[in-house]
């Protein structure tokens, strides 16, 4: 075992592997890997991909579901300085196709059942080389022609630790559909995504980020440490989550496939679970009802639960905290774009809080910018601003150069990052979150941020799920209408949210309309669909 020199993240794996060889790293249903078998696996992937002509900065694309796969295929990349691209699983053949391409993949590794959607777009991609195919039991048999079987690849590749040297400077590159516009892939360093978005060696939180490569090593955990991420890999909050475990030496659990409450709680029984990531109220929400209807379950294991990707809805986290006393409960701020920002952070024996979303920024990097004046917004005036980040940040969108030139900035000295979410600073400087700018209602010069209202709407016990949008309206420009699922078996009326609503709100963000549907259609990652809710509320609204 050599001293880590850098913050590339195959180096890092590497030598965390070789001091825990002996510990399990990765266990999905019957398999179990331990760090020294995941290392020789994914060893013989990178010569693999080698042997095809894989170059240093090239994209292989992962159109995966969460599994011992992924993580090798992730790592065999970064072992020859490729970088690994994460497929949204539940896209159909046009949006692959548009990602496929904006990608530039020169392979990809694919679940067989997704093979029929493979071979229908396989012919319009002619850049991509070769396909691996990951036999997921599924049964299915549409042929991929050309496909390559991921066991055969592995069986005939050299499991030796050969590469060349690495850099921290090399691509990590993660995909994102955020609430509105196509997939974008966002470009990081390896070592600012290090920090940034995978703990910077302090994956609790609790220590603060090594300053030196080896010092990475001093932070592997004593013991066992059993890691959930309900949040599929194919997404940031899993990903990130994931590989700080793994650099700490920890074990991830992975459950591939559609989500299973009762199947996590089960798993959490079973594997004794330490802590999982889930994200916001729509993983949340079932986990709450399966506890409700088969619980309660064997959560004595638990000390912590994290949510990124989607901030929790007051009334659920009280019923988290309920169900889970002696539970930490972590409520993330962060995005593609700036990996983790802050915390909301609820400790055992503390009442949950039944206001709007708040937290703490992790350093004095993140602000919220008045974009008048470009200047940070002063504590306590109750100014609206947009939340920027400087530091560590990516370097830009891939084959995207508008959109870069638009989220990052330089002023002041300084690079920036300008998310959507636009916010407010409290007195004591913790950043209370109003909600995306892109999709902010303006009623009659008054704006109205969807998640506020969302918020308040979620907190009567006979809604399940709601999302508010802006509908055109001749006087007011636009006015706030909700789309509603109830609760099942709820008698819901318009009057009846209203009422509720305005015990919490001013009059204008009162919804003026509300839409009842059975189901609210969310992103793979959680996040409200507005585009879909607002084809509802208007199309309802000229019947």
């Amino acid at each position: 075992m050599g001293t880590l020199t850098t913050f590339n993240l195959a180096d890092i794996w590497e030598a965390v592997a070789d001091r825990v060889g002996d510990r399990t790293a990765v266990v999905c249903g019957d398999r179990r890997l331990t760090y020294r078998e995941l290392e020789e696996r994914a060893n013989r992937l990178a010569h693999w991909m080698l042997e095809q002509g894989v170059e240093p900065a090239q994209h292989v694309g992962l159109y995966l579901v969460s599994g011992t796969e992924y993580f090798e295929a992730m790592l065999a990349a970064y072992k020859i300085r490729a970088v690994p691209i994460n497929i949204n699983y539940r896209y159909v053949a046009n949006e692959l196709r548009s990602l496929f391409a904006d990608a530039d993949l020169v392979g990809v590794l694919f679940n067989r059942q997704f093979a029929p959607r493979v071979e229908a777009i396989r012919g319009d991609l002619p850049g991509i080389r070769w396909w691996l195919d990951v036999d997921d039991g599924s049964g299915e048999r549409t042929v991929v022609r050309e496909a390559i079987g991921y066991e055969d690849a592995l069986a005939g590749a050299r499991a030796d630790r050969d590469f060349g040297p690495r850099s921290s400077d090399d691509h990590y590159v993660i995909y994102t559909g955020g609430t509105t516009g196509l997939p974008k892939g966002v470009v990081w360093r390896h070592e600012d995504a290090f920090y940034a978005c995978i703990g910077g060696g302090d994956a609790m939180r609790l220590f603060g980020p090594v300053e030196e490569p080896q010092q990475i090593l001093d932070r592997i955990i004593d013991g066992t440490f059993a890691f959930l991420p309900v949040a599929p890999l194919m997404h940031a909050a899993g990903q990130w989550t994931s590989l700080s475990w793994l650099f700490a030496g920890g074990t991830v659990v992975l459950l591939p496939g559609p989500l299973d409450p009762v199947k996590v709680w089960r798993t959490i029984e079973a594997e004794r679970i330490n802590l999982i990531t889930v994200v916001g109220d729509a993983v949340v929400r079932p986990l709450v009802d399966a506890w409700d209807e088969h619980g309660p379950f064997d959560a004595s294991s638990l000390f912590s639960v994290g949510s990124g990707g989607a901030p929790l809805s007051p009334s659920l986290r009280i019923r988290l905290r309920e169900i889970l006393p002696n539970v930490v409960i972590a409520d993330g701020f962060g995005s593609s774009e700036t990996g983790a920002q802050g915390t909301q952070r609820l400790e055992p024996g503390v009442p949950a809080p039944d206001g709007a979303t708040r937290f703490k920024p992790f350093s004095d990097d993140t602000i919220v910018l008045d974009e008048n004046t470009r200047q940070p917004v002063e504590p306590g005036s109750g100014v609206i601003g947009r939340v920027a980040l400087r530091g560590r940040i990516p370097l830009g969108y891939y084959n995207d150069p508008v959109k870069t030139a638009e989220a990052f900035v330089e002023f002041g000295g300084h690079r920036w990052v300008l998310t959507g979410d636009m916010a407010t600073v409290e007195a004591d400087g913790s950043i209370t979150l109003l909600g995306r700018g892109s999709v902010c209602i303006n009623t009659g010069g008054e704006k109205v941020f969807p998640e506020e209202v969302e918020a308040v709407l979620k907190s009567h016990p006979e809604v399940y799920d709601a999302v508010v949008v802006g509908v055109p309206d001749e006087r007011w420009g636009q006015r706030v209408s909700a789309v509603v699922q109830p609760v099942a078996g709820a008698h819901l009326t318009f009057d009846t949210l209203s009422e509720h609503c305005r015990q919490q709100l001013a009059g204008y963000k009162v919804p003026k309309s509300v839409v009842f549907v059975d189901h609210i259609e969310r992103s793979p990652a959680g996040k409200a669909d507005y585009r879909w809710a607002r084809d509802i509320a208007e199309n309802a609204a000229q019947s």
